[in-house]
């Protein structure tokens, strides 16, 4: 379920949310041992202290999304610095569902291509994001179907002004009516996603999600 070299995220149970990003380095028994994590706000290298309770959250090889509380048990001096963590077993790992993804209400820039050449390329715009799906705004006079899969490219800020540029296999799931009656909302469900893909959506809605709660827009 859990292997050597994936992703975890952490997340502190303080009134004040912090987020951390790490990889699993090795693990022993009820012992899991992950490197030195960074602060998913700013990048910067985060000393957890001994007893600090944890949730943590990861995606496995076949992309299922899992999540389990634990603590931290102690720091080791190896061939990297490493911080231990209570692993409470299978039986205490539970599954995230795809609608637990964060989604982030945002306005991004899509760039939406075919499949097999069956429409000209165009750009659209976001309504919201998850690491599962997205919504994207499309004129009213589209001639995309329902069901239809697609080729997205997002681009994705990050607060240290680097962009990253993912691409995505997508399917339209239906049209929604919109105030403005020249346009639709398509939502989008992500196909065939990577790992490395999956991460780094996650990452960008959860550092959305740390700047949201910070203006006060939305609370947990």
């Amino acid at each position: 379920m859990l292997s050597i070299g994936d992703v975890i995220f952490l997340e502190t149970k303080t009134d004040n949310v912090e987020r951390f990003k790490c990889k699993l380095v090795e693990r022993k028994g009820n012992q899991l041992y992950i490197d030195y994590p960074t602060n998913a706000s700013t990048g910067r290298t985060a000393y957890l202290m001994i007893g600090t309770e944890l949730s943590v959250s990861f995606v496995n090889k076949d992309q299922q999304a899992f999540r389990f509380q634990t603590v931290v048990t102690g720091r080791v001096k190896d061939r990297i610095p490493m911080i231990s963590l209570a692993y409470p077993g299978e039986d205490d790992v539970i599954r995230i569902q795809r609608r637990e993804f964060v989604r982030i209400d945002v306005t991004l820039d899509v760039a939406v291509h075919p499949v097999n050449n069956e429409f000209q390329p165009f750009v659209a715009v976001t309504t919201d994001i998850s690491a599962g799906g997205a919504a994207i705004i499309l004129p009213k006079s589209t001639k995309l179907k329902q069901d239809q899969e697609l080729i997205v490219w997002f681009s994705l800020p990050f607060q240290n002004e680097k962009i990253e540029y993912i691409k995505i296999k997508a399917k339209i799931v239906r049209f929604l009516p919109m105030e403005n009656e020249s346009f639709q909302k398509a939502p989008l469900q992500f196909l065939e996603i990577d790992e490395a893909t999956r991460q780094t959506l996650l990452r960008y809605c959860f550092n959305q999600q740390i700047q949201m709660r910070r203006k006060g827009l939305i609370k947990e």
